[in-house]
């Protein structure tokens, strides 16, 4: 089988220990956007990593057609104040926070600025909903950019995270639960590449992993395939145990790589948006490649995005294209 993706020449090189930036957060001010900057300042401290704080600002371009309009503070002295006075709000919120922190302003666009800084950090963080800044921009009218751009895995924190949690008095201990993490892989490598970014974010966590490959269902697609009509169970029965063989074979593969880790793998009759929106409300964490083979893939990038990305229920990771030298021997054993 060919499952052919390695030897892309756009994979991205990445090196954890080199990633200076460690981990990295959107913030707007928003309470979504507070809620993200708590994920992600456990995330740092859960791996020993520096956290970064970012806020964007933009100047836009000034016309003034008459002296009398002309600004008393200059417009990007007046934006680079109000962008330290949200960074002053992250500072107090984080002022018990006991890891490393760094804050960063930075001029321009909101989705470029941060994708252009995740060549540098482990993990980028954002929240679902803002005031129309980072995710407001993603889940809009750029719906695939940061996912598309990101050189780093990204978590999507939904808008509902940590409800039970007072922002007044935040706790910044590592939450421990019993909840699985879940990948969605499809048979390419790169969504191999999320499921071994899955297995070390479930031992992280001690945790369980759950492998979940969709099969859509025949019986949607009859008026093209009329033939099949009367042999659905038996198409379906076939085609489930031919994917479940293999992900047995990929879950041998990763259990190789992260002994310690419970791993199961599942194949699930479905359509993978729903799939996927299911998958959030049951795990701790959902770890999706960001292209792949067109399962989960399409469900987070394609034309149902916004909709997942909005009612999921708990944080979602995308892994981008990484490099990763751990996939040579799983495409050697896949051409035997």
């Amino acid at each position: 089988m060919n499952s052919g993706a390695h030897s892309d020449s756009h994979l991205i090189p990445f090196d954890p220990a080199a990633r200076e930036l460690g981990v990295i957060v959107g913030y707007d001010g928003s309470e979504n956007a507070t809620r993200a900057l708590h994920y992600a300042a456990r995330a740092a401290g859960r791996r020993g990593a520096v956290l970064n704080v970012i806020t964007v600002y933009r100047v836009p371009t000034a016309i003034y057609t008459t002296y009398a309009a002309l600004p008393q503070v200059p417009e990007d002295e007046a934006k680079k104040a109000d962008a330290q006075t949200l960074l002053n709000a992250a500072a107090e919120f984080l002022k018990d926070y006991p890891g490393e922190v760094y804050y960063r302003a930075v001029e321009g666009d909101s989705v470029g600025a941060l994708a252009e800084l995740t060549s540098q950090a482990q993990l980028a963080v954002v929240g679902a909903r803002g005031r129309g800044g980072f995710l407001g921009r993603i889940l809009g009218s750029v719906a695939s950019a940061l996912p598309s751009h990101t050189q780093c895995p990204t978590v999507v924190v939904p808008h509902d995270y940590g409800k039970g949690e007072s922002l007044e008095s935040p706790d910044f201990t590592p939450v421990r639960s019993d909840a699985p993490v879940v990948v969605g892989v499809d048979q390419s490598n790169l969504s191999r590449v999320a499921a071994l970014y899955a297995a070390a974010a479930a031992q992280e966590r001690d945790t369980t992993l759950v492998m979940l490959m969709a099969l859509p269902p025949l019986d949607t697609n009859m008026a093209w395939y009329p033939e099949l009509a009367s042999d659905v169970d038996r198409v379906t029965t076939q085609r489930t145990e031919e994917l479940r063989a293999h992900l047995d074979e990929e879950v041998a593969w990763l259990k190789g790589h992260f002994p310690s880790v419970e791993i199961r793998g599942t194949v699930e009759v479905g359509e993978p948006s729903v799939l996927l929106k299911q998958m959030t409300s049951q795990a701790q964490l959902t770890v999706l490649g960001s292209r792949g083979r067109g399962a989960f893939v399409s469900a987070l990038l394609g034309s149902t995005s916004r909709g997942v990305l909005y009612k999921a229920e708990g944080p979602v990771l995308v892994v981008p294209a990484l490099d990763d030298p751990r996939l040579p021997e799983r495409e050697a054993a896949d051409a035997e």
